[in-house]
């Protein structure tokens, strides 16, 4: 928990926060939680959702009080409630699951991210081509799960170092592919392509890079900051890959100081150096509430003057499915 800030009656220190831009909510995890609160507002709750929506403990909670019944596995919906609408997250699924919701009969809404499922037209596209797949990504993730889970086992590999990528052994004749997580960092990905690309000069890369564009653009409005500051606050849950990735990014980038954050109640305040400037930025599903109740946590300790440092603009929007896509336009 935050201690207690001492009102001694003495002028507050000035702060610097220079705020990334982007940050936070990208268009996939927007249309996500669009889609569990459209579907309350029109079916009524419960509505179950499979996994996390997003890996954000407040959004999850606050979706929670509207309503909805997070679950690991569909087989937790009680057969009373198999009229209920479900929710697949915005990581994907392997095909299993809508199969076994089609087999239960279940009226189910894929909040799937357009990019993640990108991805997995690709790794389709490919084995239907017959060649080996690569994924570049890390091992439990719910999206390498889901990308891996639709296509037969053994048919994708995973790589998830550089390491890995020079010891990478094919399983037989077949030419290979590369494709990746969409939350990974852009400059670890490179580095094991490289090392693939020179080991399998004829390997089949994507058309489009597969990590997708806010993971880019939030790394890129890190490392612009992380020079020029104190310490980086990154506000993010510890499971989500592309939070993470922006606290290792800033680490690199020559911030003496970044930590992963969840909201406000979290700031390790020990553990600050002495603070001039201080960076803060926000993984792909954290809400801005939560950037904002940060903010006020250190203006309560220092004359705080925000600035905004931006390194791209954001226009994408994704549909929502169609069942709901009447009810978004009302």
């Amino acid at each position: 928990m935050a201690s207690t800030p001492q009102h001694t009656g003495a002028p507050r220190p000035p702060l610097n926060v220079l705020l990334c831009a982007p940050r936070g909510f990208c268009a996939g995890v927007d249309r996500a939680v669009q889609i569990v609160e459209l579907a309350l507002e029109r079916f009524g709750a419960p509505v179950y959702v499979r996994h996390e929506i997003v890996h954000n403990k407040f959004v999850v909670e606050s979706l929670k009080a509207k309503g909805a019944v997070f679950i690991e596995e569909l087989d937790e919906i009680p057969e009373t409630d198999i009229d209920r609408p479900v929710v697949f997250s915005a990581h994907g699924v392997p095909k299993s699951v809508p199969e076994a919701a089609r087999s239960r009969a279940m009226f189910y809404l894929d909040a799937t991210c357009p990019l993640v499922s990108k991805v997995h037209k690709e790794a389709e596209l490919h084995h239907r081509r017959g060649r080996e797949i690569i994924l570049i990504g890390h091992a439990g993730h719910p999206e390498v799960i889901g990308t891996m889970g639709q296509l037969p086992e053994g048919a994708v590999r995973l790589v998830e170092t550089v390491e890995d990528a020079r010891t990478f052994v094919p399983g037989g004749e077949k030419p290979l592919a590369w494709i990746t997580q969409t939350t990974l960092s852009v400059d670890d990905t490179r580095a094991i392509v490289e090392v693939l690309t020179e080991r399998f000069p004829d390997i089949v890369a994507p058309h489009k890079d597969d990590i997708c564009y806010a993971t880019t653009n939030r790394q890129e409005a890190v490392k612009a900051v992380a020079p020029m500051v104190d310490a980086m606050l990154v506000v993010g849950a510890p499971n989500s890959s592309n939070s993470q990735r922006l606290r290792e990014v800033a680490e690199r980038a020559g911030c003496p100081v970044s930590i992963l954050v969840q909201r406000a109640s979290d700031i390790p305040w020990h553990a600050l150096p002495p603070l001039g400037r201080l960076g803060i930025t926000a993984g792909a599903s954290a809400p801005e509430v939560l950037v904002e109740e940060i903010i006020a946590a250190f203006a309560e300790r220092y004359e705080v003057k925000v600035d905004s440092v931006r390194t791209a603009e954001e226009t994408i929007s994704f549909n929502l499915p169609r069942a709901l896509r009447d009810m978004a336009a009302e």
